[in-house]
């Protein structure tokens, strides 16, 4: 019997306009994380990792070549629904908040610095992947990191806190092939500081990931 579910979008498709469309949203949770939730339920009936969380997933399979399809589809099951979270309708984007703030500008000298950074990993990662801001521990040292495909900071043994996906699919249908004017935006406009303070902190968020 399959356990894994694909969540439900935490606003409402359009929610995100004029940034990012109600057809990207459709398209992107409807279609494409959908179907990683369908593919990882179809493998894991009768393996050793059925009834397993998705991190305990994705850590179990990440150094098993053996296992790369289903890593693959764990990973971008949790990245998705971790992505999602990272944006918001209310208030998004623009100087972080919180002990983000002031543990930005201690390890990345400035806000402007770790934008500089970030927008220089989500640009330059070669093809499909993910940006992300990360954390040595809950607490930790700042760093940024780029992924390639599927991979995820939980396979590294790294602390998400905050990621912006920059597979086609989650731009193409607004931003065609200007993925420089949707990571700016992404950042500008749509991060969700509340949600990276508390994943920095290691506190619940109230999303089951």
């Amino acid at each position: 019997m399959s356990h894994i579910t694909l969540p439900d979008l935490p606003y409402a498709k359009d929610a995100l306009e004029p940034y990012i469309s109600a057809e990207t949203l459709e398209f992107h949770h409807d279609k494409h994380h959908n179907a990683y939730v369908t593919k990882l339920n179809e493998m894991l009936p009768g393996s050793e990792l059925e009834g397993k969380t998705l991190p305990e997933i994705i850590i179990a399979t990440a150094k098993d070549d053996s296992k790369q399809g289903m890593f693959n589809q764990a990973a971008q099951v949790w990245n998705h629904t971790f992505y999602w979270n990272c944006m918001t309708p209310e208030n998004g984007g623009g100087e972080p908040t919180g002990d983000l703030k002031a543990k930005i500008e201690e390890d990345f000298g400035s806000y402007e610095k770790f934008r500089e950074e970030f927008k220089n990993a989500a640009t330059s990662q070669f093809g499909s992947g993910w940006a992300w801001l990360v954390a040595d521990s809950e607490g930790g040292k700042l760093s940024i990191m780029k992924t390639a495909n599927a991979d995820t900071p939980l396979a590294h043994g790294k602390v998400a806190v905050l990621t912006c996906d920059v597979w086609e699919h989650a731009y193409y249908i607004d931003y065609r092939n200007r993925r420089p004017d949707y990571v700016d935006t992404f950042l500008d406009k749509l991060v969700n500081w509340n949600y990276a303070n508390a994943k920095y902190k290691g506190q619940d968020a109230g999303v089951e990931e």
